[in-house]
């Protein structure tokens, strides 16, 4: 592959960094906010490369499709062409199997990692009536809903955040439940009614977080983006979903499996737990495991945070996790 070199015109000073994205108003915002955390720390400027993939193209559900995988092929193709210098995942839909070429370079700062309730007229999930309708796309989602709530009628979605949220205002549903960090970044909190604790109702792992991904090669340089993506990494961000991530990996488990992880920092201590479910809510595997952080340096807590996963994915299948829930996803 060739390495990458910003030019630099003497007038004009270096190439802006293309960054390539989803064409979705929520992927531009996230790759948007991604452009001005690296325009900021590196002083470069950043143009964003919108790239079509065939998940956006499609009205499939994502199971159909093998998972929310599909909207990350798209950006990996355009940046191994050059067709862009970096590219933007939303995490929690990135597979957790390595990509010939390319590594997820940066996590920058996480955002709010619950999944949020929007329903009509206010209503919690405990208020909505009975045999109310609830839409989601996530077989996890579908999962819990059935666990809390066993009378719901749970409709599978697709389509963006404004259509999903149009579906309760018009009355066709009477919920959804989407991501927090999603209705944040695009300026949609209002339409919140509950938001559901990672304690009792995990999130995907990566959920909240972005990964910014640039080409192997590139990395081995002191190149202006090699420094412009490490300046916008979180070390803390990154080694939390190293860890949620390694115990989806190591379930053999693809983006879309009913499989929640938390992973989270307190004082010393690295907290990591993960819960399997079965896809009609009625039977679910929970572990959680801890270990001091007291005296690491920052770079090592992602090895650290890989230490921590294997035996918690080691707990769950020895309780049976692989009865439960469709694993060994090739999407993974």
């Amino acid at each position: 592959m060739t390495e990458l070199h910003i030019d630099s015109d003497p007038l004009t000073g270096p190439e802006p960094l293309r960054l390539g994205t989803r064409g979705s108003a929520l992927a531009l915002a996230q790759a948007g906010w991604v452009a001005d955390q690296i325009a900021t720390a590196s002083g470069l400027d950043v143009v964003l490369v919108p790239i079509t993939t065939h998940g956006d193209r499609s009205r499939e559900s994502l199971a159909t499709l093998g998972g929310t995988g599909v909207f990350a092929s798209a950006l990996r193709e355009a940046l191994l062409r050059g067709e862009c210098d970096l590219v933007v995942h939303s995490l929690k839909d990135l597979p957790t199997a390595p990509y010939e070429g390319l590594v997820v370079a940066a996590v920058p700062a996480r955002a709010d990692a619950r999944d949020a309730l929007c329903a009509r007229d206010g209503l919690t999930l405990a208020q909505l009536p009975e045999g109310a309708r609830v839409g989601t796309g996530s077989p996890r989602r579908v999962a819990q809903l059935r666990a809390s709530r066993p009378d719901l009628h749970v409709i599978d979605i697709r389509g963006n955040v404004d259509s999903r949220l149009g579906r309760v205002a018009s009355g066709d549903l009477d919920a959804v439940v989407l991501a927090a960090a999603g209705l944040g970044r695009l300026g949609r909190l209002d339409a919140v009614t509950e938001y559901f604790p990672l304690t009792s109702w995990p999130t995907a792992p990566g959920q909240g977080a972005l990964a910014v991904e640039v080409r192997e090669s590139d990395l081995h340089t002191l190149s202006p983006l090699a420094r412009a993506v490490e300046s916008v990494d979180d070390q803390f961000a990154h080694a939390a979903v190293v860890a949620e991530r390694s115990v989806l990996a190591g379930l053999e488990a693809g983006c879309a499996a009913p499989v929640g992880a938390t992973a989270s920092f307190t004082s010393d201590l690295l907290e990591l737990s993960a819960t399997v479910y079965q896809i009609d809510g009625t039977r679910r595997i929970h572990h959680k495991r801890e270990m001091s952080t007291e005296g690491l340096a920052l770079d090592q807590l992602p090895t650290y945070a890989l230490s921590l996963a294997a035996p918690l994915t080691h707990d769950l299948l020895s309780s049976g996790a692989a009865a439960l829930a469709p694993l060994g996803s090739s999407s993974k």
